[in-house]
C-alpha cells in the first residue's frame, strides 16, 4: 500500500487562506452556510458544492473582509459584521460591493472577484471609480461607507495584506493566458485570455 505524505491544495485558496490568516480570521468550509462571521475570529465560507459556479474561496473571503472594513472595528466582534439585524442591509452590501470593486480594480481583477448573488448587476454597474458619487445621490450612504472602508484598509495592515492577495491572484490568472476558455472564470483576468 502506497504511502501518502503530501495532499493538493488549490493555489488561489492558499493565496486567500493565508491573507486571511495574516487579518486573524481563520477560514473553515461547511455546507451549512453561504458564508458566515461568527465575531470571534471564525469565518465559514460555502463548500465549493454549495456556491454558485462562478464563486470561489477567494471572491468570498475578499467580500468578507469588505464587509468588515466598511463597518468598521466596532463591528469585528459580533456574528455577520452586526449585519443580522441591520434595516439597511441593501446600502452596506452596496457599500462592500463598491469597496470590493476599488480594491479589485487595482490589479485589474473586478470581474474575477465580481458579486454572483442577487447584486451582481449592481456590481457590474459600478462606474470606473465606485468609490465616488455625487452629492445627494440614492447611494451615498454606501459611498460614504465604502470611503470609511478604503481609509480602514489603507491606514491599517489590512489594505497591504488584500492588496498583495489580489496581486497573487492577478498572477496565477497570467499563468493561465492562453489556456482558459470563455466560460472559464479566469478567461481574459489579469491579462490572462
Amino acid at each position: 500500500m502506497r504511502s501518502i505524505e503530501k495532499t493538493y491544495t488549490d493555489p488561489l485558496s492558499l493565496v486567500w487562506i493565508h491573507a486571511a490568516e495574516r487579518m486573524g480570521m481563520r477560514v473553515e468550509r461547511s455546507a451549512e452556510v453561504n458564508a458566515s462571521w461568527d465575531g470571534a475570529g471564525l469565518l465559514t465560507i460555502g463548500t465549493a458544492d454549495t456556491l454558485d459556479p462562478d464563486d470561489c474561496l477567494a471572491q468570498m473571503v475578499l467580500h468578507e473582509a469588505c464587509h468588515a472594513l466598511c463597518e468598521g472595528p466596532e463591528s469585528w466582534d459580533k456574528l455577520d459584521w452586526g449585519l443580522v439585524n441591520n434595516s439597511d442591509k441593501k446600502a452596506h452590501e452596496h457599500a462592500c460591493l463598491r469597496l470590493q470593486a476599488a480594491l479589485a480594480d487595482r490589479h485589474g481583477m473586478r470581474a474575477f472577484f465580481a458579486s454572483t448573488t442577487m447584486f451582481r448587476p449592481y456590481y457590474d454597474a459600478l462606474p470606473s471609480e465606485p468609490l465616488r458619487g455625487e452629492d445627494g445621490s440614492p447611494d451615498a450612504a454606501a459611498i460614504a461607507m465604502a470611503q470609511a472602508g478604503w481609509r480602514r484598509a489603507q491606514e491599517g495592515e489590512w489594505g497591504a495584506v488584500l492588496d498583495e492577495a489580489i496581486a497573487r491572484s492577478a498572477q496565477i490568472a497570467r499563468a493561465l493566458d492562453g489556456l482558459t476558455t470563455g466560460d472559464s472564470l479566469w478567461h481574459a483576468q489579469g491579462g490572462a485570455g
